[in-house]
């Protein structure tokens, strides 16, 4: 878990990043890709950081 922590806020913010994009030029998709990376973000690498956060100021 210690590993998989910085690849993931990675790939949420890509896939937010990449969402906006197609958002901007009006592509389809946007909105699923948004969605996703939304949901990456807060239920995938918000909660392991601050659990590796967590972890790190209780050693």
């Amino acid at each position: 878990m210690k590993n998989a922590v910085y690849p993931l806020g990675f790939l949420a913010f890509f896939t937010l990043s990449t969402g906006t994009l197609f958002e901007f030029f009006h592509w389809p998709y946007s909105g699923k890709l948004l969605i996703l990376g939304f949901l990456l973000l807060n239920f995938g690498f918000l909660p392991s950081f601050f659990y590796k956060l967590y972890k790190s100021q209780k050693t």
